[in-house]
């Protein structure tokens, strides 16, 4: 991981030196980067490569059976570097180290210390010990917050002109596929005052657009106001100045209200883009998962949200081969797709966790018959998604500038506002006689498409 940003200023003399490796989703991200800013702030320098540390940082990632792999692989990595004595110390934290804990100790003995998801402004502490070999205790955990922690003065590993924004923590869903409030615990809100300060800090610090995230967004400040808050939220948000995009991620189906609608329809800066799981359609499924929701009001607000938004472009995610899903049920989902043309959609095949309750649910299907129905669902949308792309062409557009292609001179990678960053396509963009650089607006015209990506050129001035 590399060094982007840089909001907080180190010490003077460098205490130690670390590397670090973050691993899952955007809400985990944040607290990489918090974890980061502490370090910095501390005195201890990041470096690029294990090689050069003192000590490497494991953020990890346990939500489902491969990304708990993935978390593996990478801590076993960092152990053997260990064992060869190219690094003296190896902190795992995050997720896999708050729901694994003392199985992570006995399958990795080379681990000094793991520090869960609630402590995770302790790594500085355990660095401490590390670099001057006292490490008496190798667990640091605390309970879940009654209040959220404090995200600011992080050190950001994003492109200096995006940032994710995380306004609450935990949830209190039930679905029964879903281990998150065992392992992120019950849903708190970041006060809306503490929200604002945190988005002024990224906004001097560069970031155009700001990417909300949470595990169950639209339930935003119940904990705090006994009520859902999210629309107030956005409209304090998008008076700070200085901010291009906000993107919302994350919105639970439930607690969509009209205030919120027309809250987004409204503004000029938060971009008609939304990504809301809805993990099936069929209802006897979405009951076996706990969802709360039923197809008939799915379909009521998709159809509200297409009406009262202009432009909108929504992502969400299904989840296929739940345990007793029929081939019916299935097709109800793939019928349910083709009607509703999502722009954008994630498809999982069903992963057995075996501390939710959807483990012991009979009706569990093989791993063929699940993958069979990912493949065929994504192969519906692929249809709806290339389809969608050629009819960009032509289309005038803001596109934020990421970066330069590599190897391809006047090439560019950016963004519209129909893209999220790391999950959606992109668009190349030809430089032609001006001189882009990331982190711009430019006005575009797509020329083409290129299945899921779009080409485009340069209309305007970059900005």
């Amino acid at each position: 991981m590399t060094k982007n940003s840089q909001p907080v200023s180190p010490t003077d003399q460098v205490k130690g030196r670390y590397a670090f490796v973050s691993l899952g989703c955007p809400k985990n991200l944040v607290d990489s980067e918090r974890m980061l800013g502490r370090l910095q702030l501390d005195g201890y320098q990041l470096v690029p490569e294990p090689s050069q540390a003192d000590f490497v940082v494991v953020n990890t990632c346990g939500f489902i059976e491969a990304a708990r792999e993935e978390s593996r692989s990478a801590i076993e990595e960092m152990a053997e570097l260990k064992r060869k004595g190219e690094v003296r110390g190896l902190i795992v934290s995050g997720c896999l180290a708050e729901r694994d804990r003392d199985a992570l100790l006995t399958q990795v003995p080379e681990i000094d210390a793991l520090v869960g998801v609630f402590a995770r402004d302790e790594v500085t502490r355990v660095a401490d010990r590390i670099i001057g070999s006292m490490l008496e205790q190798q667990t640091v955990f605390r309970p879940a917050p009654v209040r959220m922690q404090d995200d600011r003065d992080r050190m950001r590993v994003t492109p200096g002109h995006f940032a994710y924004l995380k306004i609450s923590e935990g949830c209190d869903r039930t679905c029964t596929f879903c281990a998150i409030p065992h392992m992120r615990g019950k849903h708190v809100s970041k006060p809306i005052e503490e929200v604002i300060d945190e988005t002024r800090q990224l906004v001097a610090d560069g970031v155009r657009e700001l990417v909300i995230v949470a595990q169950d967004t639209t339930y935003y400040g119940i904990d705090l106001y006994g009520e859902p808050r999210l629309a107030e939220l956005l409209r304090r948000v998008e008076q700070v100045d200085g901010i291009d995009w906000i993107r919302l991620m994350y919105l639970y189906p439930i607690h969509f209200d009209q205030a919120l609608i027309e809250t987004i329809a409204a503004s000029s800066r938060i971009v008609p883009y939304l990504d809301m799981p809805l993990q099936h359609i069929d209802d006897t499924v979405l009951r076996r998962m706990a969802r709360r929701v039923s197809r008939g009001q799915i379909e009521l607000l998709v159809e509200r949200l297409r009406d009262s938004i202009p432009d909108l472009v929504l992502r969400t995610t299904m989840l296929v081969g739940f345990p007793g899903e029929t081939e019916s049920q299935f097709q109800s989902l793939i019928d349910f797709v083709r009607d509703y043309r999502f722009e954008r959609i994630g498809v999982f095949a069903y992963s057995y966790e075996p501390d939710t309750p959807s483990a012991n649910m009979d009706g569990h299907l093989d791993e063929a018959t699940k993958i069979r129905r990912r493949d065929q669902l994504m192969a519906v949308q692929q249809e709806i998604a290339f389809d969608w792309a050629c009819r960009q062409v032509g289309r005038q557009l803001d596109v934020l500038i990421d970066m330069p292609l590599p190897e391809q001179p006047n090439v560019w990678i950016g963004r519209t506002y129909a893209d999220a960053p790391d999950v959606d396509p992109v668009v190349y963009v030809t430089e032609q006689n001006q001189r882009l650089e990331a982190g711009r607006l430019v006005r575009c015209e797509i020329a083409m498409s290129r299945e899921y990506d779009l080409i485009a050129v340069p209309i305007g001035p970059p900005r």
